[in-house]
C-alpha cells in the first residue's frame, strides 16, 4: 500500500465531503450514526447504518433475504437485554450506541499495527509520519503530481498529531491516537474541527467563510442548471442563522456552532425514530415480527451496522 493512501481514512473532513450529501457534510456528531443524509422521503441508509452499523453494512446487502432475515433474528434477541420477547426504547438506544463505540474502537485498531513500528503500544510521530511521508519526504514531494496539498496534509497531520498528545511528548498513547483520529469525540479537540473546516472552505484566506465560500463548498452549478431549492434554502441559513453577528461571513465561533451542534444525543433520536417507524401497534416495544415487516428498512438501519452487522458469538455488549 502506497503510504499516502493510508491517509484518508485519517482525514475525517475529507472523507465525509464525498460520503455525504452536500448539505449536511460538514456538520460533526459524536460518534456519527451514518455517512448518509437522514431522509427517509429519499431513502433509508441512514436508519439502516444506525441500525446496523457503517463498517459492516456491506455484508448484511450481500446476503440472501433468507440469511438477512435470520441474522437479523439474533441481532434482536441481542438487543432485548431482559429477554421478555420486545425491543424498548432504552435497550435500542444503549444498542446504537454501543454500535457507535464499536466503530470507532475498530477504525482506530485497523490503524494501529500499522503506525506503531517499534510495538511499544505508542505512536510517535516520527512513527506516523515516517510511515505516512517517509518515501515521498525524501524526495521533498518531487513525483507527487499537487506537491502544495501534500505538504499541507503533513502540516495539518502534524498540528492535530500534536494537539491530540495532550502531555506533549511527541508520543500519542492509544487514547491520544483515538483524538487524532477521531478529533470530533474530544472536546479538546474541537478548535482543530473547526481549524480545519474554515480552510476546507475559506478560498481567500482570509481566516472566514463568505455566502460565495459557503455554497461553493456545497454546489457548483454546471452548464447554467438551475439551481436547485436546498441551495436556496442553505443561503437562508446561511444569512438568517448561521451568521449570527450578521457581518457577513462565518467566524470561528459561529463555525463551531454550525459543525459541533452540542450535546444532541442523535443516539436516543434515532432509537426514537426507528421504533416510530417500525411499531405497527404503537405500543412503544418492538416485536421481531414488526421489525420483518419493515424489513427493507430495517436492514438499512443502526441496529444491523447498515447492513453488515456481524453477529460474533464472542461479542459482548
Amino acid at each position: 500500500m502506497s503510504p499516502l493512501r493510508s491517509i484518508a481514512p485519517l482525514c475525517v473532513l475529507a472523507v465525509v465531503a464525498f460520503a455525504v450529501p452536500a448539505q449536511e457534510k460538514r456538520v460533526h456528531h459524536r460518534s456519527d450514526l451514518s455517512d448518509h443524509a437522514h431522509k427517509d422521503g429519499e431513502g433509508y441508509q441512514y436508519d439502516h447504518e444506525a441500525f446496523l452499523g457503517k463498517e459492516e453494512s456491506k455484508t448484511f446487502d450481500q446476503l440472501t433475504p433468507e440469511e438477512s432475515k435470520a441474522k437479523l433474528a439474533k441481532i434482536v434477541e441481542r438487543i432485548d437485554t431482559d429477554k421478555d420477547g420486545y425491543v424498548n426504547h432504552a435497550e435500542l438506544h444503549y444498542w446504537i450506541k454501543h454500535r457507535q463505540r464499536r466503530y470507532i474502537e475498530e477504525n482506530v485498531n485497523k490503524h494501529w499495527n500499522d503506525y506503531d513500528m517499534n510495538h511499544d503500544g505508542k505512536i510517535g510521530w516520527e512513527e506516523y509520519k515516517n510511515t505516512t511521508y517517509g518515501y515521498y519526504l525524501d524526495e521533498a514531494f518531487d513525483d507527487v503530481e499537487d506537491k502544495a496539498t501534500y505538504r499541507t496534509m503533513l502540516t495539518r497531520d502534524e498540528r492535530r498529531f500534536k494537539t491530540a498528545d495532550r502531555d506533549g511528548d511527541g508520543i500519542a498513547t492509544r487514547e491520544e491516537f483515538t483524538a487524532f483520529l477521531h478529533p470530533e469525540e474530544f472536546d479538546y479537540m474541537k478548535g482543530v474541527v473547526v481549524q480545519e473546516t474554515v480552510e476546507d472552505i475559506d478560498k481567500d484566506g482570509d481566516g472566514k467563510i463568505n455566502l460565495d465560500e459557503y455554497i461553493g463548498d456545497m454546489y457548483t452549478s454546471e452548464n447554467g442548471e438551475k439551481e436547485p431549492d436546498w441551495v436556496q434554502t442553505e443561503r437562508t441559513h446561511f444569512s438568517e442563522f448561521r451568521d449570527t453577528n450578521k457581518d457577513g461571513f462565518l467566524d470561528a465561533d459561529e463555525v463551531a456552532r454550525w459543525v459541533l451542534p452540542g450535546e444532541v444525543d442523535h443516539a436516543d433520536n434515532e432509537a426514537k425514530h426507528l421504533i416510530h417507524e417500525t411499531d405497527t401497534d404503537k405500543d412503544g416495544h418492538l416485536l421481531l415480527s414488526e421489525l420483518l415487516d419493515k424489513f427493507e428498512f430495517i436492514k438499512t438501519s443502526t441496529i444491523t451496522d447498515y447492513g453488515g452487522m456481524r453477529l460474533d458469538s464472542h461479542e459482548e455488549l
